[in-house]
């Protein structure tokens, strides 16, 4: 799997040197007091029958609806206080997909924005390369506060931010423009509500290195603390206090006043309004004192929240257990804070206390199951919680999903027959081989050609000097990637078909991974098959098979073995559950959706408009037909059909892409006279791109004004449109069988 986001930057150091880089508890049916609420008097949402007065927002990492043994039931179904909550009462739709590369923060941030990562700055995650002007690259992390500036660790055990040699300094959310990307609570805010922010991406500060300065001031006494106490490393009391919580607030809230330690809540590039006069508090340490009787706290049995160390506060990403972040969000919720999103660390690692964090557990472990039976009490404490304090599914809009899917790599269970609750798995290996590609291809083809990678299941890979994409030494590392094979150390055979696609800026446009910020851009991209993890050193050639291919059977300090980033559908299929006033009670639904369409569904049925198009859509099929405007159920069926081939032409992993990656594939993996094949493909590639953005637009731009500015579609316009866009999926296949 990916670095979490508590050890992503010693992961980055850890994986292979230099290149890899580095609640008051329910009280036998009492609650504690909580404090008086603060928040702003004024939250005025706009739905429907004025029905909704609360949103929790909740997203997973790496939690699945999908079984990944067939005996053992999934994780949602070892979670039936949340599953029969969502099915009893609203729809679980169960064809959602999230984006490239398929990793925590690029899926959460698109599913916050509702827009695709070449628009919001993060589609290469959870850390990334950039160039740097003498084309070398340095190590960018995709974990910081929505206003910072690129965030650069520097050197493994730096305390200097930002470090000597960064070279970068675009924001870290950058948009197409190539300003600050909207932020997603800007719309509550803005109608008078108090938003709360528990764990989830960027929306809180995420470190101690450039976000504090960011946001109190490098000469503020929270700056000053930071200076003292190991700036930009987790674990620590400055990190406990403030990173990981916060609450964005309306103009004027007491919930956020000076006297409360509120800060400046500054967007200087929000389009619409001048985004002025807004504070928040941001940390546990201002937040707490606020929502939790004594300022300390608590999850859901009353159990003191700390770190690893015991620091008391904030306990890092990986602390983010069901218990702790349902609690911080009921009590928001109780303080007065009517909008809530939060994010809960996944439960197929054992997230104990130092030295125990990151062991990976396969499907029907005892310890993954013990853990999915602790986050089932969790929502049962919370959902019996909510619905003392009068938080229920018909006055509040509920929304669960999850990141992105993973990939289990590991020998087969024993016994075969096991389902994990009745009888407990257990594996002989588990975890991901872990393979040098610069070492391999060295050893392999000869190539000396330096270049560094993100490192990853999906590894981006930037050579050394920035070359153009049809630069002959990057062609011929392409031709080599595609023609990769080694002795899997799981099966003992040289596997073939390692790489299983390859994608250079052309087709990483129509990924959408091509961002504003053109050191970003990776020369190249290997999607690879799912058991390997790859990052590169500069090393020599291999000696052995093993030792530039091991996996935990060789390698007993490994620890990670549930890799995502790639694109095979166990990865790329997720799901999302929605209940509240205003959307069907159908148990379950599969309309083709992605992470884009959650930000228009729920601004939809909040009544709320952002100050920017969307690139998904409304998911109107699960919503009751009285809260649609009369501009969507004008025409509906042919809107409809217009909106799926909508996805289908522009999603990540929709028809169009996953076809042009295929093409794309053949080109990259083309050797002919002057390269004549690959010039060709790319040509066309580039072609069928430009219609795709441009019948895209005009697509979105209709469907963003029918669902928020009641503009209705006429069956013309839907026809047209459709008809263009299955002409565009039918070239895109036709050239992918022409070679």
């Amino acid at each position: 799997m990916a670095p979490s986001r508590f050890t992503i930057v010693q992961r980055l150091h850890a994986v292979g040197v230099s290149a890899a880089l580095a609640a008051s508890a329910l009280l036998a049916g009492s609650l504690a007091a909580a404090p008086a609420a603060l928040g702003a008097p004024t939250c005025d949402l706009q739905s429907a029958g004025d029905n909704i007065q609360h949103v929790i927002y909740i997203q997973f990492d790496n939690t699945h609806l999908r079984r990944d043994n067939p005996n053992v039931p999934s994780d949602l179904e070892q979670m039936p206080h949340l599953l029969n909550f969502i099915k009893n009462n609203g729809t679980m739709l169960t064809n959602d997909h999230t984006v490239l590369i398929s990793h925590t923060a690029t899926g959460i941030l698109t599913s916050l924005t509702g827009v695709y990562p070449d628009r919001m700055g993060q589609p290469v995650s959870n850390s990334f390369r950039y160039f740097t002007p003498t084309g070398g690259t340095n190590t960018g992390v995709s974990f910081a506060y929505w206003t910072a500036p690129l965030f650069d660790p520097g050197p493994f055990g730096n305390e200097t931010f930002p470090p000597p040699n960064q070279t970068d300094f675009t924001p870290e959310m950058i948009n197409e423009n190539g300003k600050i990307a909207p932020a997603p609570w800007v719309p509550y805010s803005r109608a008078g509500c108090d938003v709360g922010a528990v764990a989830t991406a960027n929306t809180v500060l995420e470190n101690t290195g450039i976000d504090v300065p960011t946001v109190f001031g490098t000469g503020s006494p929270e700056a000053t603390q930071v200076n003292g106490d190991h700036p930009g490393r987790a674990a620590t009391q400055s990190f406990a206090d403030f990173v990981g919580i916060g609450v964005h607030c309306a103009a004027g809230s007491a919930l956020c006043s000076g006297a409360n330690h509120g800060a400046a809540d500054l967007l200087p590039d929000e389009p619409g309004p001048a985004y002025t006069g807004y504070n928040g508090l941001f940390g546990a340490k201002y937040v707490d004192p606020q929502i939790f009787p004594g300022g300390v706290p608590v999850d859901l049995d009353g159990n003191t929240i700390q770190d690893q160390n015991g620091h008391v506060g904030f306990p890092g990403f990986d602390g983010m257990v069901a218990t702790n972040s349902l609690s911080w969000v009921a009590h928001m919720q109780e303080a007065g804070v009517p909008v809530t999103y939060a994010y809960i660390s996944d439960a197929h690692d054992n997230h104990g206390t130092s030295g125990s964090i990151h062991v990976a557990y396969g499907p029907g472990q005892a310890g993954y199951t013990a853990q999915l039976a602790a986050y089932d009490a969790a929502f049962d404490k919370f959902f019996t919680r909510l619905a003392t304090d009068g938080i229920n599914k018909s006055n509040t809009l509920f929304v669960f999903t999850v990141d992105e899917g993973d990939h289990f790599a590991g020998s087969a269970p024993s016994p075969a027959s096991c389902d994990g609750v009745t009888t407990a798995c257990t594996y002989s290996n588990i975890g991901e081989i872990n393979a040098d590609l610069r070492r391999m291809l060295r050893t392999q083809f000869g190539d000396t050609t330096p270049f560094t990678v993100h490192s990853d299941d999906a590894p981006t890979v930037y050579v050394q000097g920035n070359p153009g994409r049809s630069d002959p030494a990057v062609r011929t590392l392409e031709r080599e990637s595609a023609a990769l094979h080694w002795v899997n150390p799981y099966t003992g055979l040289d596997e073939h078909g390692i790489t299983v696609a390859l994608a250079d800026p052309v087709e990483e446009n129509i990924l959408h991974m091509v961002t504003a910020d053109p050191m970003r851009t990776p020369t190249f991209t290997l999607f690879a098959d799912p058991d390997w993890f790859f990052f590169a050193t500069g090393g020599a050639v291999c000696p052995t098979q093993i030792a530039c291919a091991t996996n935990i059977a060789s390698n007993p300090t490994q620890t990670f073995a549930w890799n995502h980033g790639d694109i095979q559908d166990e990865i790329a299929s997720t799901w999302v559950g929605y209940v509240g006033p205003g959307v069907q009670n159908l148990g379950t639904a599969s309309p083709w959706t992605d992470h884009t369409d959650v930000r228009p569904t729920m601004l939809s049925l909040l009544g709320l408009v952002d100050d920017y198009r969307h690139d998904g859509r409304v998911t109107w099929e699960i919503l009751d037909p009285g809260v649609l405007p009369a501009s969507l159920t004008a025409n509906q069926a042919k809107v409809s059909a217009l909106a799926r081939a909508y996805k289908q032409i522009t999603a990540s992993f929709g028809d169009f892409a996953m076809t042009t990656l295929s093409v794309s594939t053949k080109a990259l993996a083309s050797s002919s006279a002057n390269d004549q094949t690959y010039q060709l493909i790319e040509t066309k590639l580039a072609d069928l791109d430009a219609r795709r953005d441009a019948l895209a637009l005009q697509i979105s731009q209709l469907l963003d004004g029918a669902e928020f500015q009641g503009q209705p579609i006429s069956i013309s316009q839907a026809s047209s449109l459709l008809g263009k866009a299955n002409g565009l999926l039918e070239k895109a296949h036709d050239l992918d069988a022409s070679f």
